[in-house]
């Protein structure tokens, strides 16, 4: 059954829940699709039974409509990919697309990602946690909603397997500056950039639609990729 309600206490929140224009076939994916890929926030789950298998179990933290989710889940069939996007008509788009190419190797949440890190993902479990084009919050009064922030950063940390990654990517300069100095304080950390600064986009990450609106605006394209001690 898909939950949505917030089952903990109020903080701040790096989302605004925007519902947005739900298609009939993003509403048939959810109605019909559920069961197969939907995860249930409420409860503990062992992810090596409900993939069949013992795979690296990479997690991505709002995927938007899913596209590059479910290119990178095609591109790499021996990886498992955990997707959590609180906005339902990106989940019912992912989930179509997920039933016409009959990928297996990915399971959704459609709940808030800090709630599930902390309460349904086991410390050490993860490879990687990918972070592509979060809401920047641009305005100054706002950016203590920005999910990069030093208890996100040791949440991951502890998520995070010995030479698991986190790589995020952004198109805003100031927000990838603020991830930059809150990712290198934290010592258990290490920079993938020869330079410690910006990767270059790996050939695993997708193009996406928020990369390509902030090229036409003029927005250099920041990749970070950071790998657990």
């Amino acid at each position: 059954m898909l939950q949505t309600e917030e089952t903990v206490p109020k903080r701040i929140r790096s989302f605004i829940r925007r519902q947005g224009r739900m298609t009939q076939g993003q509403q048939h994916a959810l109605d019909h699709h559920w069961e197969k890929y939907g995860l249930d926030p409420a409860v503990n789950h062992d992810f090596a039974a409900i993939f069949g298998r013992h795979a690296p179990l990479l997690v991505e933290i709002g995927f938007g409509n899913g596209e590059s989710l479910a290119r990178m889940a095609s591109e790499n069939p021996d990886r498992d990919y955990i997707g959590i996007e609180v906005h339902r008509p990106g989940v019912g788009h992912l989930m179509m697309k997920l039933a016409e190419s009959g990928l297996t190797n990915v399971r959704i949440f459609c709940h808030d990602a800090i709630d599930i890190l902390e309460q349904r993902i086991a410390d050490q479990s993860l490879s990687g946690i990918h972070l592509f084009f979060p809401d920047p919050w641009p305005k100054k009064r706002h950016h203590k909603r920005r999910i990069v922030r030093p208890s996100f950063v040791k949440l991951i940390v502890r998520k995070l397997k010995p030479g698991g990654y986190f790589h995020a990517a952004t198109d805003w300069q100031n927000y990838a500056e603020s991830m930059l100095a809150e990712l290198s304080a934290e010592k258990d950390l290490i920079n993938a950039s020869k330079t410690e600064d910006y990767c270059d986009r790996p050939a695993y990450r997708p193009l996406t639609k928020f990369e390509r609106r902030g090229e036409g605006l003029g927005h250099a394209i920041r990749d970070l990729i950071f790998f657990k001690k």
